[in-house]
């Protein structure tokens, strides 16, 4: 299996894939290509979320603001998975998920036929290649060395308080829950009462139907993490957050 992911939206991904598919008979499932356009921060909370439910894969990713400049082209082998993508981060905190012991090398390309797309012309055909050559071997093909160093990419760590914590929002889903870098833990305890997020009040409770249709509640995701909902509506815009935006949580 090879997996894809992208910024790119439509049609490019198709190119990607015919590229592999020239090279490999693996089959191709598509992760996203929806991820927020040349957010490597967004990509990487996402890929963190997802990729560890997949069996053994090699995975082509390609959120890369930095198409064409010095930035490395990289492999990262983590377990039974390889990722393939540029070396900007974006790889990294889900190597760590996979498997706390990674590899990283550095793919070698002549120049591709376009500067501004490495996902067709650079990481489809490595992808291809790791997939044929098997996860435990592909650095025995001619293009791939051991890499000195690497880009590396953390969440951020949120900021304990008396009364609560500090964090950010690292994403918004298409649901308009807004989620931090808060671990869901700090609001055990607080179910059943309320809290202020940025000095706006809302009940704490562990599901969205919990507080009446429009009604903003502060709960825990799927990803462990706290979120800042809205029950059938957009958390990010009943409180006024966007990625980035600081969170300032306090028990009341």
């Amino acid at each position: 299996m090879i997996t894809l992911s992208s910024d790119f939206g439509s049609p490019y991904p198709a190119a990607m894939k015919g590229v592999i598919l020239q090279e490999s008979d693996a089959r191709l499932v598509d992760v996203s290509h929806q991820f927020p356009r040349q957010d490597v921060g967004a990509a990487a909370f996402w890929l963190r979320e997802v990729l560890p439910h997949f069996p053994p894969a090699v995975h082509c990713v390609v959120v890369d603001p930095g198409v064409g400049t010095e930035r490395a082209a990289i492999v990262i082998r983590a377990g039974e998975h390889a990722l393939v993508g540029p070396d900007n981060g974006v790889l990294v905190p889900v190597a760590r998920e996979l498997d706390g012991d990674v590899e990283v090398f550095e793919i070698e390309y002549d120049d591709p036929e376009s500067v501004t797309f490495h996902g067709r012309d650079v990481f489809a055909p490595a992808a291809a290649t790791v997939h044929e050559a098997g996860i435990d071997d592909f650095e025995r093909e001619d293009g791939f060395v051991e890499a000195d160093s690497f880009v590396d990419l953390s969440v951020p760590e949120p900021v304990e308080r008396e009364d609560g914590v500090t964090g950010e929002v690292l994403v918004v889903d298409d649901f308009g829950n807004a989620i931090t870098n808060i671990p869901g833990e700090r609001l055990e305890g607080q179910f059943g009462s309320d809290v202020t997020v940025n000095g706006v009040w809302a009940p704490a409770r562990r599901t969205y139907a919990a507080v009446g249709p429009d009604k903003r509640v502060v709960t825990v995701g799927s990803h462990g993490n706290v979120e800042l909902a809205v029950n059938q509506g957009r958390g990010d815009k009943r409180f006024s957050v966007s990625p980035g935006a600081r969170v300032r949580l306090r028990w009341t």
